[in-house]
């Protein structure tokens, strides 16, 4: 859940980033083949500072701070022709320690910082680098930390905003409805869906919210209904996810009458999280995003064949991070932000990925639709950014 909270810089949540991210190590200029032409790779290592949250006293932020390391470093074995030296440094997922470890790093020779995972702590290692020219490539996220020398390695709102609504109006969903939770996290969903529509070329009929509770969406659940027939909307964008109101909204909206017949369900957040979610009926029919099946299922894979253990939902953004900086020294580019916001961008652990030059980034996302309790790819990622209309 994103809860914002302000600091000298800018508004930040101290949000992990959710959701499966990317394999293959390679990262082309667009037009050029993986294997060959480009600038001859760097002489010497290329000095990583991995920042993770250990130490915390935190028995899940342990976790997830060896879960990351251990992905970094398959990504550092499947790498050919570069060579990557890795100093991992425990943040304690406390800003103030994760800024001091920034600079322990960048005073050690670090070129480049991945990591840390919370937003704060991001923000906080952001700042300290700033002035040592030094990119932070965050795994959070939380657009409100990205910009300057900050890049967000987590899924977006907006991205996944952009890849649904594209996807809606060109199979003729172009009447879309936004049904929001009144919170923070319900506000920025409605506000990303709003931009992607936009940029789409479809039309927002409609936006209608709900009190986040219980009786509150019971209460509100007829009239999102009513109002959806009134407008003509052909798709229902909702910001619901499957730990919050998603299972019950969808079953009451099913319940006064809203089907995929009438109105598409679309969810800005993944609805494969929760197996149990799948077999609700009122999420039957709806649409959903997610990173290349196949592909990360490659990447769990080969983690567990590694390490005896599945890795953690966002472990992927340690081989992302690895992959991107590989990449580059095998072109023999530098780590500064022109090249890290290259066009053709990288591929990561479920498909391709790049920065943007505002610190936010896009992913090759599919999309699909959940059929009978089963989740059933109807759109597959785009292998290249080239015409991927992300």
């Amino acid at each position: 859940m994103l809860s914002l909270i302000r600091t000298a810089r800018k508004a930040l949540s101290r949000i992990a980033t959710v959701g499966a991210l990317m394999l293959a190590a390679a990262c082309v200029p667009a037009g050029q083949p993986s294997g060959g032409g480009g600038s001859p790779s760097r002489s010497g290592a290329v000095k990583v500072a991995l920042l993770v949250p250990g130490g915390s006293g935190n028995a899940s932020d342990q976790v997830l701070a060896d879960s990351l390391v251990n992905a970094a470093n398959l990504a550092i074995a499947d790498l050919s022709g570069v060579s990557i030296e890795l100093k991992v440094y425990q943040t304690g997922a406390n800003p103030g320690q994760a800024q001091a470890m920034a600079l322990r790093a960048a005073d050690e020779g670090a070129e480049i910082i991945l990591g840390p995972v919370f937003a704060q702590e991001s923000n906080a290692a952001g700042v300290a680098m700033a002035s040592r020219g030094i990119n932070v490539l965050a795994f959070s996220n939380n657009p409100d930390i990205a910009g300057g020398n900050v890049f967000v390695l987590g899924p977006t709102f907006d991205n996944t905003a952009r890849r649904l609504a594209g996807y809606a109006v060109r199979t003729g969903k172009t009447r879309i409805m936004i049904v929001h939770e009144r919170n923070t996290v319900g506000d920025l969903g409605k506000a990303a869906i709003q931009r992607g529509v936009a940029a789409a070329g479809g039309s927002v009929v409609a936006v209608s919210s709900y009190e986040f509770s219980q009786a509150g969406i019971a209460s509100a659940a007829p009239g999102i209904v009513k109002t959806a027939r009134d407008t003509g909307a052909n798709a229902m964008f909702l910001t619901a996810d499957t730990a919050g109101a998603l299972p019950l909204l969808s079953q009451l909206l099913l319940e006064n009458g809203a089907t995929p017949a009438t109105t598409r369900f679309i969810g800005l957040t993944r609805w494969d999280v929760l197996p149990q979610t799948l077999g609700l009926p009122g999420v039957q029919g709806g649409w959903f995003a997610l990173p290349d099946p196949n592909l990360y299922a490659q990447f769990q894979s080969r983690y567990q064949a590694a390490f005896g253990q599945p890795p953690h939902p966002i472990a992927g953004l340690a081989y992302d991070g690895i992959a991107a900086i590989g990449a580059l020294a095998r072109q023999g580019r530098d780590l500064s932000a022109g090249a890290l916001t290259q066009s053709a961008g990288f591929v990561g652990v479920s498909g391709i990925f790049r920065l943007r030059t505002d610190g936010t980034n896009d992913r090759g996302l599919a999309v699909a639709e959940i059929r009978n309790n089963q989740v059933v790819v109807i759109d597959p990622a785009p292998r290249s950014f080239s015409g991927a209309g992300l």
